[in-house]
């Protein structure tokens, strides 16, 4: 099936790739983890990961897009019929992880309001956060970024996607370091005399902690490396799929990946200066320790601690968080319209339409989870979640290391690697890593994603008791 759309040219489809792998985890999940693995440690093992791992994934994503010219569900069958459950699984990701994701864009859109709007001292405020999600009139936002998201998928993908990410992700880099410097400049004075310093707080980032580092710490910190790259690069969930078979054949894929890899690892890099000095300097290093509630309740209180120029740094800081989000969530609803398209050979307009509606709803059931449908129900790796962790479990912590068990097994084993490697090598073009990538596609990944898997399911640990 030839698609009937494509990005213009290169620059297109890196800022589009780059803008989808750029999302709200680069911004509080990789900060989060540095601060909690070690600061440099996580570093250096997370900048391997991503020259073998992330490199093995995203090539192999992009090429099987480009060389089936189809996104996930048909590009696994027209490789071998048998194979089309895999791509049914990778369709289903996406298919979750849309019934949320714009839940969370809504509660960005939330704080962009409270900055605009006020000084901040609302967002400050004991249980702002846990307040708004609570309440049902939260839903509204929420739909809001959906609607926003659908308009722009409905416009197609270079005058729709395309667009908005190349006006999107040079203005959200320029961002991330304008606030990463300003947040280097940073330095308080405490009661006891003590002064803390943006410089100090990177140097907690930065400098390798081994303090306490056992063989099994220093799995756990790779397994945290791995799953953050895992879902920040968007692989293993069809979109990559997708977005490859728009690519003209002209492009270079060599290229391609090399700098969505650098874009995506450095915005990661840069969230890390922008957060951890800012938050040491105000909060010191239990700061940190806020996790997943770092960017609605921990970094609020350091906005507001620096005074009047905090109201101004908050809005940047969301507005960023708001472009993150915005990109990510177009290429989720692009990888079900595409794969929607060819299930049912609608035109893109009408799919959107239909599929417009229903997540609208499926957005507003999620983001009503914290009041009207509130549930509580215990998850395999341990933790206990409301709807939108259900959600986020299953698409997350389960599928997409289990496709990326069985992609490692299909394209190593099956079609054999050397089949990537003619895509790759297409108009001449030079695979510098094709042995790195046939190492890692057939004999670590397969070892590494079952680990991953067990691990994320809960039942690694279960077998280590």
């Amino acid at each position: 099936m030839k698609q009937k759309s494509g990005f213009s040219g290169q620059i297109g489809f890196v800022f589009a790739a780059a803008g989808s792998a750029v999302g709200v985890g680069n911004l509080w999940r990789f900060p989060y983890l540095a601060a909690k693995d070690g600061g440099g440690l996580f570093l250096i093992i997370y900048l391997i990961l991503v020259v073998t791992f992330g490199f093995t994934l995203l090539t192999t994503d992009i090429a099987i897009g480009r060389k089936t010219g189809k996104s996930a569900i048909y590009a696994y069958e027209s490789m071998r019929s048998k194979w089309k459950f895999l791509g049914i699984l990778t369709f289903l990701v996406p298919v979750l992880i849309m019934t949320y994701y714009a839940v969370i864009g809504g509660w960005i859109l939330k704080y962009i309001t409270i900055y605009l709007f006020s000084s901040g001292k609302e967002a400050v405020a004991d249980g702002c956060f846990t307040g708004f999600i609570s309440s049902p009139s939260s839903v509204w936002f929420s739909l809001l970024f959906m609607f926003l998201t659908a308009l722009i998928v409905y416009n197609g993908v270079e005058k729709g996607i395309e667009r908005v990410s190349k006006f999107i992700m040079p203005i959200l880099l320029v961002m991330v370091i304008v606030i990463a410097i300003f947040s280097l400049t940073l330095k308080t004075t405490l009661d006891d005399g003590t002064v803390r310093t943006g410089l100090q707080g990177m140097m907690i980032y930065l400098k390798p902690d081994l303090t306490g580092v056992t063989v099994g710490r220093f799995l756990q910190i790779t397994l945290d490396a791995m799953s953050q790259l895992f879902f920040s690069l968007s692989v293993s969930m069809g979109i990559m799929i997708t977005y490859g078979s728009y690519v003209k054949k002209d492009v270079d894929l060599n290229k391609a990946v090399s700098q969505i890899e650098l874009m995506d690892t450095g915005v990661a890099f840069l969230a890390g200066v922008m957060i951890i000095p800012a938050v040491f300097v105000f909060s010191g290093l239990d700061g940190m320790s806020a996790g997943p509630g770092l960017m609605f309740v921990s970094l609020p209180n350091v906005f507001f601690s620096m005074g009047k120029i905090g109201r101004f740094i908050g809005i940047l800081f969301f507005v960023l968080a708001g472009f993150a989000a915005l990109t990510s969530c177009i290429s989720v609803l692009e990888s079900i319209t595409a794969n929607c398209m060819e299930l049912f050979h609608t035109e893109r307009k009408k799919t959107t339409g239909v599929l417009s509606v229903i997540y609208l709803t499926a957005t507003a059931v999620i983001a009503l989870g914290y009041s009207i449908f509130y549930v509580e129900v215990a998850l395999p790796n341990g933790s206990t979640g409301q709807l939108l962790d259900i959600m986020d479990y299953i698409s997350n912590s389960f599928l997409m290391p289990f496709i990326s068990l069985l992609s490692a097994i299909l394209i190593g084993w099956i079609m054999k690697p050397s089949w990537i490697a003619e895509e790759m090598e297409l108009n001449g073009s030079k695979f510098k890593r094709k042995k790195l990538y046939n190492a890692m596609i057939r004999y670590i990944m397969p070892v590494i994603m079952l680990i991953l898997f067990l691990q994320s399911t809960g039942v690694l640990n279960l077998i280590i008791k």
